[in-house]
């Protein structure tokens, strides 16, 4: 990225004489630059940069390095036939009659959109970002379940996933988060992974606002793998160790109108290689410790541990980490389909059905056809 970074400004600079383009290229650059190295040192040493930048200069960073360098990267291979055309036809050129020093050639206005076109590019997404940081919606399903007790037929589940407290979820929205979990008046309150972003420093906040989330039942949580980012053995003991219910590769039995539920919480597979057969091999060493008098659900933060649940036909699993696919052309064109099998909505196989939440925080400031969202569920006997 940094090479890139130089690279493009490199590039852009020589395309144009104009001072001013110059100077605005140079100043967005520089910064972008000088921020990713203070994004790297400070990852690398664990020393955290939360506090380093205001929440617009943090989303410029990320929309212009995990977006627009990559676009203009591709914009920018596209045109090299068109450009060496150009440079042909510049030894070439074709007699002008008369010249305006006060109006712009169209090279000279090319150039000098090519400049400034990085930093309005980034922070015109950068506005519509911020704007989208503090909402969500309620996505309501009601699902049909063979075999579905009839004491848990009308059973309502809240379902929060991908929280990421702390960069980009922060303030107020935190708290509208739970007033409007509270709202809802769920039986059981799910949450399946990422509470925080990626810092320690914010899960007391975390684990406060789970305290705060009301249900009849209880609210129950799960680890997910940006939990894990900066210490996995300190998160797992500070969660344990606050009372809330945390299902690490765990089960336990929620009584409902005298009819247990058993929630089954995986583990985030941390295997780097062969990660579908690994989760698939966790999610059978779970169900050996199913209970054939509960009805179960799984609670998996990567939606592919459904391939494992549905063949032990596990009627109900709920899961998130996909973000709906963050940046989605389309339902089914998008970053969503393009690495999961299953990335947002209801999905089903035989009699087994997977909700993926998009979830209702941001570890990516910018969202696309993929809106932040606290899941409704009611259960209704099929």
């Amino acid at each position: 990225m940094l090479v890139l970074d130089a690279l493009w400004w490199w590039l852009l600079a020589r395309q144009t004489d104009n001072a001013l383009a110059r100077a605005v290229l140079g100043i967005f650059m520089g910064a972008q630059i000088i921020c990713l190295i203070v994004l790297v040192v400070t990852r690398l040493t664990r020393s955290g940069w939360h506090g380093l930048f205001p929440k617009w200069a943090a989303a410029a960073l990320f929309i212009w390095h995990f977006l627009g360098l990559g676009l203009f990267t591709l914009i920018g291979l596209g045109l090299v036939p068109v450009l060496l055309v150009a440079q042909i036809a510049r030894h070439h050129p074709a007699p002008v009659e008369s010249q305006d020093r006060h109006v712009w050639t169209r090279r000279e206005f090319l150039g000098f959109g090519a400049a400034v076109a990085p930093p309005l590019f980034t922070f015109g997404l950068t506005a519509i970002a911020l704007t989208q940081l503090s909402s969500f919606r309620v996505r309501r399903f009601t699902i049909k379940i063979n075999g579905l007790p009839a004491a848990l037929d009308g059973l309502t589940v809240a379902q929060v996933s991908d929280m990421h407290v702390g960069r980009f979820t922060s303030g107020r929205v935190l708290d509208k988060m739970v007033a409007s979990v509270n709202a809802l008046k769920a039986d059981l309150v799910l949450l399946t992974g990422d509470l925080i972003n990626d810092a320690l420093v914010h899960l007391d906040h975390g684990l406060e606002l789970v305290r705060r989330m009301q249900s009849q039942f209880g609210a129950f949580l799960i680890e997910g793998n940006h939990d894990l980012i900066e210490d996995p053995a300190e998160f797992e003991r500070r969660v344990k160790a606050s009372g809330i219910p945390f299902l690490l590769d765990e089960s336990t039995i929620v009584n409902v109108r005298d009819t247990p539920i058993q929630l089954l919480g995986l583990s985030w597979t941390r295997a780097e290689q062969n990660r579908d057969a690994a989760i698939g091999a966790a999610v059978g060493k779970l169900l050996q410790q199913r209970q054939s008098d509960a009805f179960p659900i799984l609670l998996a933060h990567h939606p592919h541990a459904f391939d494992a649940a549905a063949e032990a036909q596990i009627p109900l699993t709920l899961s998130g980490h996909t973000h709906g696919g963050q940046l989605m052309l389309s339902e089914q064109l998008g970053f969503g389909p393009a690495m999961f099998r299953y990335w947002s909505g209801l999905y089903e196989r035989g009699a087994s059905k997977l909700i993926v939440s998009n979830g209702v925080g941001n570890w990516y400031p910018l969202r696309v056809n993929a809106p932040a969202e606290i899941v409704h569920i009611t259960l209704r006997a099929g």
